[in-house]
């Protein structure tokens, strides 16, 4: 599995008490459906809640196989794992802090799909900069990609250019009929992304959760 650095082995995932959150997070389906994913418990990551995973990929059901997987803000990389379940070829996760990154890691390893992981311990903010268009580091462009972007909520108030300026990154970068998933919350207007190139948001609400996509199209599939 390819990465800057391999973080040491991981302790065994803990107990969380906050019961907004999900205590035990499953793959909800294809191949690997059923399999139980390790979570630290560590309160700096928010697991998306299982409900909003699932409808999120009711949405998309058909959008996961033959494509490239960019897991943004990957947490215990759920979202890339539910992915590669369903058929993704590959994939890509993005972690700064560095007990969620050995999360990851280690439930790569327990599904044994390490040969088709890449795994990225930086901010994505600094790798859409740096890596999104670099010809060494860059996701593989003969396949379209599906994105996920599931920050800190905080983020879409606190670093709102940031997160404007990653989304813009990422949509000129992406190849043809990429699809961007963005989990935010109520105080994220999805509104202000409509304009020339990403005029197809699909937003939906799952309180306290928003979930926007994106779809690229295909050139000439308007004519």
């Amino acid at each position: 599995m390819g990465q800057h650095r391999r973080p040491a082995k991981p302790r065994a995932a803990s107990s969380v008490s906050d019961p907004g959150r999900d205590t035990e997070l499953r793959i909800i389906g294809g191949h690997f459906r059923g399999r139980k994913l390790r979570y630290h418990g560590d309160p700096v990551v928010r697991p998306m809640k299982h409900r909003v995973r699932e409808a999120i990929f009711n949405l998309i059901s058909t959008e996961a196989a033959g494509r490239h997987v960019i897991d943004l803000f990957a947490g215990t990389g759920a979202l890339g794992i539910e992915a590669l379940s369903r058929g993704a070829t590959s994939a890509t996760f993005i972690e700064r802090h560095v007990p969620s990154a050995q999360v990851v890691e280690q439930n790569v390893a327990d599904l044994d799909i390490a040969d088709r992981v890449t795994l990225r311990i930086t901010s994505a903010f600094l790798w859409s900069k740096r890596d999104l268009t670099s010809e060494s580091d860059a996701p593989p462009r003969g396949l379209p990609w599906l994105i996920f972007c599931s920050p800190p909520y905080s983020f879409f108030v606190e670093r709102v250019e940031d997160m404007l300026d990653l989304i813009a990154r990422i949509e000129q970068a992406a190849p043809p009929a990429s699809t961007l998933v963005i989990e935010s919350d109520q105080r994220f207007d999805f509104a202000g992304l409509i304009g020339e190139n990403n005029s197809a948001w699909d937003v939906r609400d799952y309180p306290p959760a928003r979930v926007g996509i994106w779809r690229m199209s295909q050139p000439g599939a308007d004519k």
